[in-house]
């Protein structure tokens, strides 16, 4: 099960942090080669995870951002890995709210936008 939080801001919003596998290419064969469209971005390796953040007003509506956009099993089940300082920091500048990078963190890698990962 991916691991995730969220934080309550002081404006009422929250920020939620998800853990969750690299979406597969479109069009690619079960049991294919994983990795997606991010994979090269981001300089990782075929499969693995990312770190998903959103800004939204409540937790349903993060999520439902998220399913949106064709991320249809995304759930938050507790909050045992909220996001960092840091993390929130990165989402409330960025315009969209939506942002991911390469799960375990990489000191040297930034933040993409969303629509790097899904094409």
């Amino acid at each position: 099960m991916p691991g995730g939080g969220f934080v309550r801001l002081p404006g009422g919003s929250v920020v939620v942090a998800l853990t969750l596998p690299r979406p597969l290419l479109k069009g690619s064969v079960a049991g294919g080669i994983a990795g997606g469209i991010a994979g090269g971005i981001a300089g990782g390796t075929e499969g693995g995870n990312v770190r998903v953040l959103v800004h939204a007003v409540n937790r349903a509506r993060a999520l439902t951002r998220l399913r949106n956009l064709g991320l249809r099993a995304v759930y938050l089940r507790g909050n045992a890995e909220p996001p960092s300082p840091d993390e929130i920091t990165a989402v409330l500048h960025h315009p969209d709210g939506l942002l991911w990078r390469s799960a375990p963190d990489r000191a040297a890698e930034l933040w993409h936008p969303i629509r790097a990962l899904l094409g």
